[in-house]
């Protein structure tokens, strides 16, 4: 299934995506739901992130060509994003007028499906994962490491329009041996595997769970991959996850 939320009529609605439609979720999309017959083309709609997460966790350093001259890291580096970071496919990323460099990090993101705590089994950690989406961990460079670089990466990563996702979860697919490719005006800026994952899904879900209990729609962007690029105003970001779809993001300046 394509799990997605959106507004038509001015409510907010859970979906199932089946071609160029959608058909209205009612009940829980986490637990017990029925998907209505009827299909609305998604033309008449606007989607919104899939899912209205409670906790934003994002993996630090888990590609082997993210990392240049550092040490490759000894375990699981999670990090938090704050949720009001989070937007939508097509919703624009907005550049603060004193941020300086802002990269995007286009990243597989792991959905929770249901209450997860200390998951001790590789094989276990797939009963809590609902699915996967396309995330841009939008990233401050000054903010983050500058010369005048915060203690923590509070504004850095989750300055409002920072997190976006979608533009929908994907409850079936293999995030093994998947594309993640970044593009900025059509020009690819990243492109590689998640075999590459220095930690796999499995491995993040088992170390974050053993202190962090997770819930259903919590996301944990899983690491971004290779040497990231600046954007600026007047950018397009896609973000392509073969199976999954593209996340596409226009950049602005503040006004």
């Amino acid at each position: 299934m394509r799990l997605v939320r959106y507004l038509f009529g001015g409510q907010v609605y859970y979906g199932a995506v089946e071609g160029e439609g959608v058909k209205r979720i009612t009940g829980n999309p986490f637990g017990e739901h029925t998907v209505a017959a009827s299909n609305r083309p998604l033309s008449e709609v606007k989607l919104l992130p899939p899912v209205v997460p409670g906790k934003v966790i994002a993996i630090a350093l888990n590609y082997k060509s993210h990392l240049g001259s550092r040490p490759q890291p000894k375990r699981v580096e999670p990090f938090f994003k704050t949720p009001s970071c989070i937007v939508g496919p097509e919703d624009a990323i907005i550049l603060p007028k004193d941020v300086g460099r802002v990269d995007a990090e286009g990243e597989l993101v792991a959905v929770i499906g249901k209450r997860c705590r200390n998951v001790a089994k590789r094989e276990d950690t797939w009963d809590y994962i609902m699915g996967f989406t396309c995330g841009n961990d939008v990233s401050a460079r000054e903010w983050q490491n500058g010369q005048d670089k915060d203690v923590q990466w509070w504004r850095a990563k989750s300055a409002d329009t920072f997190g976006p996702i979608g533009p929908w979860v994907l409850t079936e697919f293999d995030p093994y041996n998947s594309r993640v490719t970044t593009r900025i005006n059509g020009q690819v800026a990243q492109d590689e595997s998640t075999k590459d994952l220095i930690y796999s899904v499995p491995e993040i879900i088992m170390a974050v769970s053993r202190y962090i209990t997770l819930e259903p729609g919590d996301i944990i962007f899983t690491g971004t991959p290779g040497t990231t690029r600046p954007l600026k105003p007047g950018d397009v970001v896609e973000v392509d996850i073969p199976g999954i779809g593209v996340l596409r993001n226009p950049v602005q300046g503040e006004a």
